[in-house]
């Protein structure tokens, strides 16, 4: 018997909204043990391909399959409901996507009760065990909705791993991890790869930080898989000369935000010039997103003042699919009427969006979803902007589309503030850090001379680009 545990044959699969499919006539085969890595540009079907593995397609979207999924030498579509998910587990590239429960332990608590036969004894300790190892412990009663974006992405794989799976599948999961948590994450990934002899498919743009891990690369573009070596590609950023003005267009003075009784932001204050572009950089579960929260109106400040300039902020946040009101990608960036046709075309070429400008917005990608809802901002002319891991999900072509919209922008005198862990990119782009740990500030440091602190860095889990931002495709 063949060796291999999932199999593609001539498999085609469009959206039933979709006159085109996403890819037509693939075929390739993943053996017991492997550690594959599909890559590609986005929007090319390498969500749609770990979705058709663990059968979340084509039934929860009807969509329309043709040709053959073979899991475990069985049909795919002979499993159960919820059957295969006992073999293939999944962490999806927005982890909120699957929460079901509002805190840490209930969810894998959960998790474990839709096996139907785990004893209360087993969940215990299971659920001890997988905290323990990802180092999650000290989060086990913690809300989720209350946890940064990469803790999120940390409890969800914990939950996938209570099932203890044969098959891991992972979309970008290394995306809103700071840089020494992500090379943490996958020496922690290797160890349990090797103990478990587990098979890993992982959907992934950077293939810096993942090292030797992957043993197969298969490169996605539409119809046609390749399976070769992916081909670091490094992105060349254009010198930026910095367009910020002497006016203060937005400012934060001593704010402090406490829930549920917990103290998350601590006297923050922060000031952005006209046609400025900051990053605020740190750890994860530091306070960055909720300070862009707490700017734009989400969480009410306890203490402290918030001052801008015209509009309120445009607040693009890590899960863009929140901010949808429309059913078609252009009409998303139409909603404000605020710029002119010419603008938006501009907009619309600029972020790549042209070809899916008819696409329902929760049809297409995560990174296609993040430049959609960025587009709706600068259409919305508003005079600051709050971006929360914009690059998550950008491939090569997007990520450089992005800086120069951005740095066009800054020249306009928008101001930007922007959350990140991609340090190449905030090298590239900023004029300004920020740096924050425990919910404070500590420290606002002129973008050239930053980089060669190295111990600021490793304290804030923070790690210098070497050379240009690589990425694979």
């Amino acid at each position: 018997m063949s060796n291999s545990i999932i199999d593609f044959n001539e498999v085609s699969f469009r959206f039933p909204e979709d006159l085109t499919p996403i890819f037509t006539g693939v075929s390739f085969s993943i053996d017991a043990g492997e550690r594959i890595v599909l890559f590609g540009p986005s929007g090319c079907g390498k969500s749609t391909l770990l979705h058709l593995m663990n059968r979340l397609y084509p039934s929860n979207c009807d969509g329309i399959l043709d040709g053959s999924i073979t899991l475990f030498h069985k049909d795919a579509v002979s499993f159960k409901p919820g059957e295969i998910n006992q073999k293939i587990a999944t962490v999806f590239q927005d982890p909120e996507s699957q929460f079901c429960m509002p805190t840490v332990e209930q969810e894998m608590a959960f998790t474990l009760e839709n096996f139907g036969h785990i004893s209360r004894l087993e969940m215990e300790s299971r659920i001890t065990n997988t905290l323990s190892t990802l180092g999650l412990t000290h989060l086990r009663k913690a809300t989720i909705q209350t946890l940064s974006g990469g803790m999120k992405q940390r409890v969800a794989t914990a939950c996938a791993l209570l099932m203890e799976p044969e098959v891991l599948l992972l979309d970008e999961p290394l995306a809103h991890l700071d840089p020494l948590t992500a090379r943490q994450y996958v020496e922690w990934l290797n160890e349990l790869q090797v103990s478990k002899s587990m098979t890993i498919v992982v959907v992934e743009h950077r293939l810096d930080l993942w090292g030797t891990f992957f043993t197969r690369a298969i490169h996605v573009s539409g119809s046609f898989l390749t399976e070769d070596n992916p081909v670091s590609s490094a992105v060349a950023f254009p010198k930026r000369s910095s367009s910020m003005e002497e006016e203060v267009i937005f400012e934060a003075h001593q704010i402090s935000i406490s829930i549920n009784n917990q103290r998350l932001l601590q006297n923050i204050s922060m000031q952005l010039h006209r046609g400025e572009i900051a990053v605020l950089a740190g750890p994860n579960g530091c306070g960055k997103s909720t300070f862009l929260k707490t700017i734009c109106g989400i969480y009410n400040k306890s203490e402290g003042s918030i001052n801008c300039v015209g509009h309120l902020p445009g607040y693009v946040p890590q899960s863009p699919e929140h901010l949808f009101v429309t059913q078609r990608v252009s009409d998303e960036i139409r909603f404000s009427n605020h710029s002119s046709n010419e603008q938006i075309s501009d907009i619309m070429e600029r972020l790549l969006l042209d070809e899916i400008q008819d696409a329902h917005p929760f049809s297409v990608s995560h990174g296609q979803k993040r430049r959609v809802v960025i587009g709706a901002m600068l259409a919305d002319q508003r005079p600051v902007l709050l971006l929360d891991e914009p690059t998550s999900g950008q491939d090569e072509s997007a990520l450089l589309e992005l800086f120069y919209l951005l740095d066009l922008q800054a020249k306009e005198g928008i101001s930007i503030l922007i959350v990140t862990h991609d340090m190449s990119f905030a090298k590239a782009i900023a004029d300004t850090i920020y740096l924050m740990k425990d919910g404070e500030l500590t420290g606002r440091f002129d973008t050239y001379h930053f980089w060669n602190q190295t111990a600021l860095l490793s304290d804030h889990q923070l790690v210098a680009p070497v050379g240009d931002y690589s990425y694979a495709y």
